[in-house]
């Protein structure tokens, strides 16, 4: 028997009003991703993907439609359980990092797992772990403002994975670091895909989307192509 998708996104449509303007972000998109799967989805300005990526990431409701997210029915939830679900579900990485800027990678990273109610002593570990992963073993006690954009997005990779989301979300990823950074990011995302992660990364960049197994792009709310991506063999992850 197959195993469920870890998104169902069935009929999705949402409608932001201003007054008696109506827009239509989403128009009854329907779409699955299966876990380990690594997607992008892209678009032009406008497109409606940002509006996607909030709903993925349960900070965003639908007007119509179903999310479902490793089996929980997400547009049914409370505010309180969809906080929980953001902490223990899903991993963000943003384009403009978030991280507290006179604060060291380590706690960046640990700073989840307070929300989380994992046991401090257990914190730092998992954080100084996942921090070597991406290659910030020597950088652990440098505040966030005094890395490079590139190392900046290393540390929130890191902080996405302390939780251990079912999925990793990522908004635009390499929109604010170098072209050379962006490749060695991407080869961050496609060794983590390797290992079992499931991937959903947000981009208005063909160059970066075709780093992802499968390309979903959007237009006017609608999903008009749904594809392979090409560069799988183009990048090789660092050890």
């Amino acid at each position: 028997m197959a195993s469920r998708p870890i998104i169902e996104i069935t009929h999705l449509s949402k409608i932001y009003r201003n007054d008696e303007v109506e827009t239509i972000a989403l128009d009854d998109i329907s779409f699955n991703i299966d876990k380990g799967e690594f997607v992008a989805i892209m678009g032009p300005s406008g497109s409606g993907k940002s509006t996607l990526m909030h709903i993925l990431g349960a900070l965003d409701k639908p007007n119509s439609g179903t999310y479902i997210l490793d089996g929980e029915n997400v547009e049914n939830l409370s505010e309180d359980e969809l906080a929980d679900i953001r902490n223990r579900k899903i991993g963000f990485v943003f384009q403009a990092f978030n991280l507290l800027p006179r604060t060291t990678a380590l706690a960046n990273v640990m700073l989840p797992m307070a929300y989380g109610g994992v046991e401090k002593e257990k914190r730092e570990e998992i954080a100084r772990k996942y921090l070597e992963m991406v290659g910030l073993g020597n950088r652990m006690d440098y505040t966030s403002n005094q890395l490079s954009g590139g190392q900046q997005q290393r540390v929130a990779i890191a902080r996405s994975l302390v939780m251990n989301p079912s999925i990793l979300l990522a908004d635009e990823p390499t929109g604010n670091i170098a072209s050379a950074q962006a490749d060695e990011i991407m080869s961050i995302f496609q060794q983590l895909n390797e290992e079992g992660h499931t991937i959903v990364m947000i981009t208005h960049e063909p160059d970066i989307a075709e780093h992802a197994k499968r390309i979903i792009h959007i237009k006017d709310g609608k999903i008009i192509s749904d594809s392979d991506g090409h560069k799988q063999k183009r990048i090789k992850s660092k050890k």
